[in-house]
């Protein structure tokens, strides 16, 4: 399995060995554009990996901070408790820039720009871009995705 992500239609899809789409997810990517700098709130472009699975069991919703869940579950009187909070929901899907010097190591490096495939509330829109750099997903759908890949999965990010 591999994923493909367009920026410019806000989809994901996983695509098998037979080079077949399995399943298509709209996403929602950084509101600032693509950009691979530390600090842009970009999403960046190019070949990445699935680092690392994170949140395996967790309930849905769980509410994650620096990829630990911290006891909470997302609720609209949560959210309204911490309106300006970037709500990182129910599994993480840590990427790994593979191209050195365009978004991996030095101040492009994917991985340590904390750029996550990740839940978010289901009343954030799909389909357009509104997150801070990582690929936002409703929580059914990355849920979904979260079982059918593994680490080291590939990953391209386009246009």
């Amino acid at each position: 399995m591999r994923i493909h992500i367009s920026i410019a239609r806000q989809q994901l899809n996983l695509i098998n060995d037979e080079d077949k789409i399995v399943r298509s997810y709209l996403i929602s990517s950084a509101r600032n554009g693509i950009g691979q700098q530390r600090g842009s709130f970009c999403t960046p472009l190019g070949k990445h990996i699935i680092r690392a699975k994170i949140g395996d069991k967790q309930p849905i919703n769980t509410v994650f901070v620096k990829r630990r869940p911290t006891g909470e579950i997302y609720t609209p009187e949560l959210a309204a408790r911490y309106p300006g909070r970037d709500w990182i929901l129910t599994r993480i899907m840590w990427l790994s820039g593979c191209e050195i010097g365009f978004n991996r190591l030095g101040l492009v490096d994917t991985m340590s720009r904390y750029i996550y495939i990740h839940g978010s509330p289901d009343s954030a829109e799909m389909g357009k871009p509104g997150s801070i750099g990582c690929i936002r997903m409703h929580n059914g759908d990355l849920l979904d995705l979260f079982d059918r890949v593994i680490v080291g999965t590939p990953i391209e990010i386009n246009r």
